[in-house]
């Protein structure tokens, strides 16, 4: 014998793999493998009891198992159809992991109402590291794991010989509500897999109803059986009526199939007058509705109408009967209809309007025969069965609460940190408590037994965190909800620390204050800070403070002791900042009483000293003077043309003035002089940039004077640069370019920060650590049709500039690929077109148009053929020369610039092609068209030929009447049009197409058509017994068709009532048999075409009377002849005449006899020749009445 084995994918061309007892298959004499599209067969030839072991096919990630069995008395032609068939016995094997998920997946099931039934699902766990997750649904979206209760249990165990888990999913005591698609998925980690089953409940059924389904599934599972088996199993009896009353049409012509109904036209004339009226109910005008659908938060009304309106109903949810409970305001002790008439509580825009408790979840109305049930902010706890209870009568109904989409209102941010750093990715959905899944780079996140990932929710907050990132968690971060995407980036970068200020060399003398200040790139990095080596340790005099980026150590009251090397190490990186401090010991020396005055600086003359100072920091300068008596100091600030500008003298009782007329004391100002017994000191607090030039000392006395010229320059942080300006805008990158700024602070610029931040963010994220050199930048990592800004900062010895202005928003685009498939359609004289395909790839720029051009052969210079851009896939160029030859090519237009070009190699000849003329004639017009009278005649004939054919139109030979048709003609194509069809325009058309001495013909033949007038010479040729004989002639107008038979009817004179008699007659006579005797009766003859009957009628004349006369009858037993077979089955009688003659001819009578009495029936049989036409069929169900 030979089993087969189909399979059938969802898809075609994927290639199938078939597995014997876990090794594949390959094509042999005892295996045959077959593919046709998307169904697959797998053949076996002499199946044994060898092969009575289990099989799989695999098809891409989807793997599914069956089992042969092989059977003694069933091995004749075994003929399996299989979807997912489970094995007829669990045998314990060791699973091998398939390529989906599943071992075993839930196969369809079929349950009776009260019923029981669980579905089974095995995984395989020896690839798995952890138990994988397994949720059932039914249908797309109620998720089972909410109605676990006393209809539904989930169960799950885990094998660990064989290293399976199974889950399992049982229905308790199911009703006709279970019914319909479920679905079961599994994932661990980055794998999933899901499997969809049905189930099936039906009523309460008898053992009749059970035989016919295993009678059913026995002819599916083997085509051959023995008669034994057979009679083995039909023991019971088969109530066939019961089965046909209940089965749909659909079902009728396979239930007469299985238990041999013979006459099943007349079973079922006889079924619809024995079927019984559905029971009406009696407690329900109206009852629910199926099922309903409602969005979360919404409310629900579910209706019935009773018949009688002092009807109490119950409300009941899954089998629980739905209590009503409210608890009134503070104000309420006996309420009604729910109000509360507190004046305070009546004005709602008081506060007190919280002592009101929300409206109840349920509301239960009645008003007249309606019962409404209000379910009011529907969550998913509602989602469920609900039943409406008058009396003993019920009305189900279930209830589908449906989530609104997630919608993600603030999308994720950019980031960049450093490696080591805590990462947060913040969004902000539309529903608190939502669900979400987190990708990265494509692949979804979960909690690893590193703990490595942390999600957080708080209200309609979700967050990522990763505690401390490392180089390998930059990448693309998504965010999904069933309403939206959004992604973001993170770039680890290593750490790298930059010094923006270092530490400077100081001199100070005693008493005075030394601060040491440094600023690094990185405010959360700490220090210590060595003198000569060892930690400085903080007292009341040194102070060491950290703001953000600055470290500062500042000594007060600075004594020798403090002069050595100080340091500054920021804590995790090799740097070393140093400086030292110097003191400045005043040593005093013998003066004589007439000394000149003397400025003692290390550079005096003409050539000024330089002293640089930072902007807004202090300057503090001390100049030693020596004189006797003491000289008066003045200071003053010089341009290039010297004159005197801010004087400032100093006195020896310390004071100091301008040389303009207001006198200032040396506490005040922002600019001053301090005088001491040795030196002054010039000091600016807060240096600006309007501090900088050449300031003047001059001491005077009267001995003499001394001059000095210092030079202060005030350094600072450069100006921001101008907005960058974008360029070379790609798919994920672009080219930013900027300009130096016109300030660089005093120093030269070292380098530049860029920072990009997406259109709609608050967050700028850094591009680079390493300060960059040049002036332009390449952009990457961008996500497609994202905007995007950029900014740019300037970075000195100093420090780092403001942030530039923000660039122009762009999107990351790339233009779109060639257009494909170009070809040229079509050459005249003075045209040429084009065709061709959109490009492969469009991107998030969208498509503009297209740009076509041309170039003449042995020229380089692009002309454009079209004005401005097309939208069409098509062009037609014209106004060319003829004779030229050309070359074309088009060009995919969007906001990102210009695809590449889709050229077509060989230069094209503008000149017309001479092509012979050739008609398509369509399939239908090679036959004749056939239309009725008034109809409607559009013909289109389309052609080829160039240049463009002449055409005419021929009726019968002669040219057509332009006033009676229409006839339009385009390059392609030639149209017959004729409004209204009249029989006149039937005929032969002829359509001939010339170019110059070349023709082409063809013919149509067209036939319109009418119904036909009525039959001629219509009478009563003979009348004898109960029988008429009718003649006629055919009618004189056959319509234009032929004339396809004939109707013939009768009518009794008393009554001239029509019955028909005879249709689709095609004899031009007719007897018309079993007349009443004594009535008289009139006959009337329609004549048919393929228009249908003739509009009138010919109708005898005279009426033909029906004599009463004695009739005789033979009465002949067949029960005794061989000739005759009898057979009673189910009820159904059946008379079987072996080759009959014209002898057979005659009246049958079949009598049924019970307890009750008796009934017979008649049939009349004609035979004519070979053929047997009974009047009547024979069928007749008799039973027993007890």
């Amino acid at each position: 014998s030979t089993a087969v084995f189909e399979a059938e994918t969802e898809k075609t061309g994927i290639k199938v793999k078939w597995q014997r007892a876990g090794t594949e298959i390959t094509d042999s004499e005892k295996y045959a493998l077959k593919s046709e599209g998307n169904k697959h067969s797998l053949t076996i030839s002499n199946v044994g009891k060898d092969d009575d072991v289990t099989y799989a096919v695999i098809a891409g990630t989807s793997k599914v198992k069956f089992e042969l069995k092989v059977k003694e008395p069933f091995s004749n032609n075994i003929i399996l159809m299989f979807d997912a068939v489970p094995p007829a016995e669990t045998q314990p094997e060791e699973p091998v992991d398939p390529i989906g998920l599943f071992v075993t997946r839930p196969q369809d099931g079929e349950v009776t109402a009260g019923g029981n039934i669980t579905f089974t699902a095995k995984v395989a766990g020896e690839s798995l590291l952890k138990k994988p997750s397994m949720k059932w649904f039914k249908g797309k979206w109620m998720d089972l794991a909410s109605k676990v209760g006393k209809h539904l249990q989930l169960h799950d165990s885990y094998d660990r010989n064989n290293k399976v888990y199974t889950f399992e999913m049982e229905i308790i005591e199911a009703n006709m509500t279970f019914a319909g698609g479920y679905r079961c998925e599994v994932s661990s980690k980055d794998k999933f897999d899901s499997s969809n089953f049905n189930l099936i409940v039906n009523g309460k059924m008898n053992s009749c109803h059970l035989l016919s389904y295993s009678y059913f599934f026995s002819f599916l599972w083997g085509r051959r059986m023995t008669s034994a088996f057979l009679r083995y199993d039909s023991q019971p009896d088969v109530d066939v009526w019961e089965i046909l009353r209940k089965a749909p049409p659909s079902e009728y012509e396979k239930i007469a199939f299985q238990y041999g109904i013979t006459d099943l036209r007349g079973m079922l004339k006889r079924l619809k007058r024995i079927k019984k009226e559905e029971k009406k109910s009696t407690a329900f005008l109206k009852k629910l509705d199926p099922a309903y659908q409602v969005d979360k938060g919404q409310k629900i009304k579910l209706m019935v109408e009773v018949a009688n309106p002092d009807a109490d109903v119950k409300w009941l949810k899954n089998g629980q009967e739905i209590q009503f409970s409210i608890i009134p305001c503070a104000h309420l002790s006996i309420f009604s209809n729910f109000s509360c008439f507190h004046p305070v509580c009546q004005d709602r825009d008081t506060e007190l309007k919280s002592l009101h408790i929300l409206p109840p979840i349920y509301i239960f109305e009645a008003i007249g025969n309606k019962r409404i049930l209000t379910i009011n902010h529907c969550s998913l706890a509602d989602d469920a069965a609900y039943e409406c209870v008058v009396a003993e009568e019920k009305s189900f109904t279930e209830l589908f609460v449906k989530e609104p989409p997630i919608l993600i209102t603030h999308p994720l941010e950019d980031q960049m940190v450093m490696v080591g750093e805590r990462v947060e990715f913040e969004c902000e959905v539309s529903e608190e408590g939502a669900t979400v899944k987190w990708e990265k780079d494509g692949v979804e996140l979960t909690r690893e037994e590193t703990f490595k990932y942390r999600f957080k929710k708080d209200g309609k907050k979700q967050y990522l965190i990763i505690n401390e990132s490392t180089k390998e968690d930059s990448g693309h971060y998504t965010v999904k909800t069933n309403g939206g995407v959004s992604v973001a980036e993170l770039i680890v970068q290593e750490k790298k620390l930059e010094v923006y200020q270092s530490i400077a060399d100081l001199t100070v003398k005693a008493r005075d204050q030394a601060v040491f200040k440094c600023e690094v790139s990185d405010e959360n990095v700490k220090g210590i800070w060595l003198k000569n080596g060892k930690e400085v340790v903080p007292d009341e005099r040194i102070k060491i403070s950290h703001i953000g980026r600055i470290h500062k150590l500042t000594i007060e009251d600075v004594t020798p002791g403090d002069e050595a090397d100080y340091s500054f190490i920021p804590q995790g990186f090799a740097y070393n900042l140093s400086a030292k401090l110097q003191f400045l010991e005043v040593k005093i020396d013998f003066v004589p009483r007439e000394e000149p005055p003397k400025i003692h600086l290390d550079c005096l003359g003409q050539s000024p000293d330089t002293i640089v100072v930072v902007a807004e920091n202090k300057l503090r300068l001390d100049v030693p003077i020596s004189g006797d008596p003491t000289p008066t100091v003045i200071w003053q600030k010089v341009n290039k043309v010297i004159r005197p500008i801010f004087p400032i003298i100093t006195h020896a009782d310390c004071s100091f003035y301008f040389h303009c007329p207001q006198l200032l004391f040396e506490s005040e100002g922002r600019v001053r002089v301090e005088k001491h017994e040795d030196h002054c000191v010039f000091i600016i607090e807060g240096a600006e940039k309007e501090d900088e030039g050449v300031y003047r000392v001059t001491v005077k006395n009267p001995v003499g004077e001394d001059k000095a010229d210092i030079t202060v320059k005030v350094i600072d942080v450069p100006d921001p640069p101008e907005a960058p300006k974008i360029s070379n805008i790609g798919e994920d990158y672009c080219t930013v370019q900027w300009q130096p700024p016109t300030y660089d602070g005093g120093q030269p610029v070292l380098g530049y920060i860029l920072e990009r931040k997406k259109k709609k963010s608050y967050r700028w994220m850094r591009l680079n650590f390493d300060l960059l050199k040049e002036l332009t930048y390449e952009a990457k990592r961008m996500i497609e049709g994202v905007v995007y800004e950029m900014r740019i900062y300037a970075v000195n010895s100093i420090g780092m500039s403001r942030p530039s202005p923000a660039s122009q928003p762009f999107m990351p685009i790339a233009p779109p690929s060639e257009p494909t498939h170009f070809t040229v359609e079509d050459v005249s004289d003075t045209t040429v077109a084009l065709k061709w395909r959109p490009p492969e790839r469009i991107g998030a720029g969208g498509l503009d148009g297209y740009i076509v051009e041309y170039c003449k052969d042995g020229s380089s210079e692009w002309t454009p053929a079209l004005p401005g851009l097309t939208e069409r896939t098509t062009a037609l160029i014209k106004d060319l020369v003829t004779g030229d030859k050309l070359y074309f090519r088009v060009k995919a237009i969007n906001l990102a610039g210009e695809s590449g070009a889709a050229i077509i190699k060989e230069p094209i000849t503008v000149q017309e092609i001479m092509q012979r003329p050739k008609i398509w004639l369509p399939r239908h017009l090679r036959q004749t068209l056939v239309k009725k009278v008034g109809e409607t005649i559009n013909i289109m004939i389309p052609f080829q030929g160039k240049p463009r054919p002449k055409i005419s139109w021929m009726k019968d030979g002669q040219t057509l009447d332009s006033k009676d048709v229409g006839i339009r003609n385009s390059n392609t194509d030639t149209i017959l049009f004729i409004r209204k069809a009249e029989l006149h325009h039937s005929g032969a058309y002829e359509v001939t197409l010339q170019i110059e001495n070349m023709t082409d013909t063809v013919a149509i033949t067209i036939q319109i058509i009418d119904k036909p007038g009525p039959p001629q010479n219509i009478k009563l040729a003979d009348v004898w017994g109960f029988n008429v004989a009718l003649e006629w002639t055919p009618p004189q107008d056959d319509g234009n068709a032929q004339i396809l038979g004939y109707t013939v009817q009768k009518a009794d004179k008393k009554t001239m009532e029509w019955y028909t008699v005879y249709d689709h007659y095609r004899r031009t006579n007719c007897v018309v048999s079993d007349l009443i005797m004594g009535n008289e009766y009139f006959f009337r003859v329609f004549s048919e075409n393929l228009c249908g009957l003739s509009e009138t009628a010919a109708t005898t004349k005279n009426p033909a009377y029906i004599q009463k006369t004695a009739i005789s009858f033979i009465f002949l037993d067949l029960s005794g002849d061989a000739k005759y077979r009898m057979f009673s089955k189910q009820g159904v009688l059946t008379l079987e005449i072996r080759k009959p003659t014209p002898f057979d001819g005659g009246f049958y009578t079949c009598k049924a006899v019970n307890e009750r009495g008796e009934a017979e029936i008649e049939c009349r049989l004609d035979v004519r020749g070979n053929q047997i036409n009974i009047m009547d069929n024979i069928n007749f169900a008799g039973k027993n009445q007890q």
